[in-house]
């Protein structure tokens, strides 16, 4: 053996491949620097495809380096996705782009956001596929696409609020550009005899309708005033 567990060799196999210590109970499984993978539950040496079984029967397990004790779970569970999609024969679950934008994540501000996000809709899926196989063989394909994409559509909006209360900054609507400063305006023309200057209401207290129409007047002393400007420009 090119490596040991404990101080010996690694045990010999005596066991079913995919044996458990009991319900609901973690398997260890052990890997060697050979790359051999042992089940301590089953006392027996198993593939990644034994671990893949596994898996679908729902059986819980870890995987430690035996020489560094490190928990290497995650990166056995990727070597087994990697062999189902290389022998996936056109039915590959990881589609180019869906690969692509993954990879993207990586680095990204959104990077701690996103496996939380998967793993709430891939459960979400699985508590729905029953449903999804009923409406598939009632309605065919089109009317279960339907009831699939409506829940991908609902677990985006689920997600969208989740990340409003994460990052409520990162959701709030731009703020309006300042106005811009407002060009100088023209002095008015001097008020004829008798009339208030613009801007103040005539002695002994004018109306409503005598100020809407000083201020009417006003505007269009400043838009004459604006329209010289043009065109002596």
């Amino acid at each position: 053996m090119a490596d040991t567990e404990g101080a010996g060799d690694a045990p010999g196999a005596t066991g079913g491949a995919t044996g458990g210590r009991g319900t609901g109970e973690r398997v260890v499984i052990k890997k060697y620097a050979n790359r051999r993978l042992y089940n301590t539950a089953s006392s027996s040496y198993v593939t990644l495809e034994h671990l893949a079984e596994m898996v679908k029967q729902g059986v819980d397990f870890v995987v430690y380096d035996a020489k560094t004790n490190e928990d290497i779970t995650r990166t056995v569970l990727t070597q087994i996705i990697f062999e189902e999609e290389e022998k996936s024969q056109g039915q590959s679950l990881l589609p180019i782009q869906f690969l692509r934008q993954l990879i993207s994540f990586y680095g990204n501000s959104m990077q701690a956001f996103l496996p939380s996000y998967l793993e709430m809709s891939l459960a979400s899926f699985t508590q729905q596929q029953e449903r999804l196989r009923q409406q598939l063989s009632t309605f065919g394909q089109a009317g279960g696409m339907a009831a699939y994409e409506e829940q991908i559509r609902q677990n985006l909006q689920l997600f969208d609020r989740a990340m409003k209360m994460f990052s409520p900054f990162a959701y709030a609507p731009p703020a309006k550009p300042e106005d811009p400063p407002a060009p100088p305006r023209a002095e008015a023309p001097p008020p004829s005899p008798g009339t208030a200057p613009p801007g103040t209401a005539p002695a002994g207290g004018a109306s409503a309708a005598d100020e809407a129409l000083l201020a009417l007047r006003k505007q269009m002393a400043d838009m004459q005033a604006q329209l010289d400007k043009l065109s002596k420009g």
